[in-house]
């Protein structure tokens, strides 16, 4: 009889991970300065006040603590396990945790699937042992977790050998272990704190998303920082990402991959220009999560990502930042980088300069207000961020602060401190080297930052996240599959209301048919061995009569010979000629990581060149729809630019909405989709599918 086993997850998995009464360190050394020794030092230093089982066969203490020889001859069963030992012993050890029932093992040691055959075999046992008995495992290449709030520094990275861990209301998971003790430093220096970090390592069984999702409960926990290296466990990721989202709890990210190094999947074109980090960025931005480009921004985030809550279908995040400043050429270097960022720097209005001048607040006002030396009081400041937090053309201030920022902090960041509590975001960026004034500020909550770079990084990040939506029924994941024809391609566009060109299929053999559609036609060779007609001249255009088409039928029967003799290929598909005001792409593909994405591009030579493209989580409403129109570049010149024809973008939006349902309509089984041209005709005449490619779930 198989017996079944039930995995830990939700409060008891955090209670275990980042709150346990008692741990057993798996060989832990009795020198403290090894990797085996460092958790038994760290753990008696910071005051864990639960109990500490050393097991060590060897010795009968460890670092002043009683050893244990064996994990059987506990007089527990402990919470939560760090396996400290060699490679080769982890499985061994693995097995005597769940023999002994325990629920929780970090991994420690490396050596396994990012080491070659042998690791891939260890890798895949470990993960056999997780699925048979149920324990849960965390790592390998874990250096461990850490719950400042408590003590708890159960971790070999020596960065945490720093006394005085930093608390704070944010929870850090890192698939690099080294990245979890950098950001406790910079934090520390920044006086920024955690609720939590935990160092994820290889992830063979618990991943990011399902530890972030268990904590979720945790009231000292406000939000969330998280070091990607990839977006494996995407399913989980995403689960946590919504439930976060609908908590109001902020999720910060910084990931890896954005260099042209990364996977093509290139089956369709869909594929090549939906490179792997694109997916990432539109699967992070879709699930509400803040993506930032630079590692003190991953650190800097939070507080304005708590100010600002997810934007909506009905109310949408202004992107309009006013900028107050003392210094005009550090608040030049701000509004370059938001602008570089297309957030938009707005300019006081006239109704905004004459309360500013009634009030009798000197400066001058161009795209920024310079209080200029004045603004270093307190009561000039005060009144100016006052007035301009009011002013309707603001979703948000920037207050910019020189040299007084580093000579005078309390009085430099004083009218910014108590101006925050205003329903508007208010931030603050020193342009000098002012750690009291950015701690002061810190310590109240406000979003300040030293450099422009992160405070444009963190203002963009925070204005690209978007609310989650329909959530796919798809199944992402690495399925196979395989092309079907273009006429059957069409009939998947009818069942998804998706307009395309009148087509008829002939006999490749047979006599030329009477065509439903007048003359010219395109005669294409129809058959799902050949997904790329072009390849083996499996098209002929401007078909002009009858006597043209028959001779048509000719050369394609002829290349088919030529070029695709082992093919085999009934059919022709016609089609009549036609064009409009501009070609797009519209694709479809469910990633292996992300899910069912959802991409327009521009369509012609120039789309693999310039790579105009937009790409969301599938499936889309129209409103979203509209939203990756406006983001194509090539697309604006149909929006009746300098007196050119108006293009009918609304019809494109419901094609690219009604193509994307197939993420919620996984029985017609298609893994990719791509119209590639649809013909976007003149205003009030729709669009048009004029060539269609699938693949189908192999069967």
């Amino acid at each position: 009889m198989t017996v079944q086993h039930i995995e830990m997850s939700g409060p008891a998995l955090a209670q275990a991970l980042i709150h346990p009464q008692s741990i057993a360190l798996y060989g832990a050394s009795d020198d403290p300065t090894k990797m085996g020794g460092r958790p038994v030092q760290f753990l008696q230093r910071s005051g864990y006040a639960g109990r500490i089982y050393p097991i060590n066969p060897k010795r009968e203490e460890v670092q002043g603590l009683k050893a244990w020889p064996s994990l059987s001859s506990l007089p527990e069963v402990p919470d939560h396990v760090f396996v400290l030992t060699p490679t080769d012993t982890v499985l061994d050890a693995v097995r005597a945790c769940a023999a002994k029932g325990v629920k929780l093992v970090s991994v420690l040691a490396s050596g396994f699937s990012e080491s070659g055959p042998e690791g891939i075999e260890r890798e895949a046992a470990l993960r056999d042992l997780a699925r048979e008995t149920g324990i849960r495992i965390l790592g390998p290449s874990s250096l461990g977790v850490v719950n400042p709030r408590t003590g708890l520094v159960l971790t070999a990275n020596a960065a945490f050998a720093e006394p005085d861990l930093p608390v704070g209301k944010v929870f850090v998971a890192s698939h690099s272990g080294s990245m979890i003790g950098a950001l406790v430093s910079r934090g520390k220096a920044r006086g920024v704190g955690f609720a939590g970090l935990v160092s994820v390592g290889s992830e063979v069984d618990l991943n990011v998303g399902e530890i972030c999702m268990a904590t979720l409960d945790d009231p000292g926990i406000e939000g969330y920082l998280l070091f990607l290296e990839s977006l494996h466990h995407g399913d989980a990721l995403q689960r946590f990402a919504r439930e976060a989202a609908a908590r109001g709890k902020p999720v910060i990210a910084y990931k890896l991959g954005r260099s042209e190094a990364a996977a093509e999947m290139a089956t369709t074109h869909t594929g090549a220009l939906a490179g792997e980090d694109d997916i990432a960025d539109a699967f992070l931005k879709d699930l509400g999560i803040a993506r930032v480009d630079m590692l003190e921004s991953l650190l800097e985030a939070f507080p304005l990502a708590q100010r600002m809550p997810l934007p909506s279908a009905q109310a949408k995040p202004g992107r309009r930042v006013g900028v107050v400043t003392t210094t005009g050429g550090g608040a030049a270097m701000v509004v370059d980088q938001l602008c570089v960022r297309g957030v938009e720097v707005q300019r006081p209005s006239e109704t905004t300069m004459a309360r500013l001048k009634a009030a009798g607040i000197p400066g001058s006002a161009g795209r920024v207000l310079d209080l200029t030396l004045a603004g270093t009081r307190y009561e000039v400041m005060k009144q100016a961020l006052s007035i301009l937090l009011d002013a309707p053309e603001f979703d948000m201030v920037i207050a910019v602060v020189g040299s007084s920022a580093r000579f005078q902090p309390e009085l430099a960041v004083k009218p910014i401190m108590d101006s925050a509590n205003h329903s508007k975001p208010l931030l603050a960026m020193l342009v000098p080297d002012a750690p009291l004034a950015l701690a002061q500020l810190t310590q109240a909550g406000v979003p300040c930052f030293r450099t422009p770079e992160g405070c444009a990084d963190v203002v963009a990040a925070v204005l690209a996240r978007r609310a989650p939506g329909t959530p796919a029924l798809s199944k992402r994941g690495k399925s196979t599959g395989n092309f079907i024809s273009e006429a059957q391609a069409h009939a998947v566009l009818d069942t998804l209301n998706v307009p395309h060109a009148p087509v008829l299929t002939a006999a490749l053999s047979g006599p030329v048919p009477a065509l439903p559609f007048p003359y010219p036609v395109v005669a294409k060779l129809c058959s799902a061995q050949i997904p790329h007609k072009t390849e083996v001249g499996g098209v002929v255009l401007g078909v002009n009569s009858p006597e043209a088409l028959s001779e048509a039928f000719s050369t394609l029967r002829t290349r088919l010979v030529e070029r695709a003799p082992n093919v085999q290929c009934d059919e022709v598909l016609l089609q009549p000629m036609c064009r409009g005001l501009a070609e797009v792409l519209v694709g479809y593909r469910i990633d292996a990581d992300a899910g069912p994405i959802v991409m327009l591009a521009a369509g012609g030579i120039w789309a693999e060149v310039v790579r105009d493209r937009s790409i969301r989580l599938a499936p889309v409403n129209t409103d979203t729809a509209w939203d990756m129109i406006h983001e194509v570049r090539a697309l604006q010149t149909l929006s009746g630019l300098r007196g050119r024809p108006k293009g009918d973008l609304a019809a494109l939006a419901q094609a690219i909405s009604a193509l994307s349902q197939l993420a919620v309509r996984p029985a017609l089984q298609v893994l990719e989709a791509e119209v590639n041209p649809m013909l976007v005709m003149a205003e009030g005449e729709g669009v048009l599918a004029v060539d269609a490619l699938m693949v189908r779930t192999s069967t």
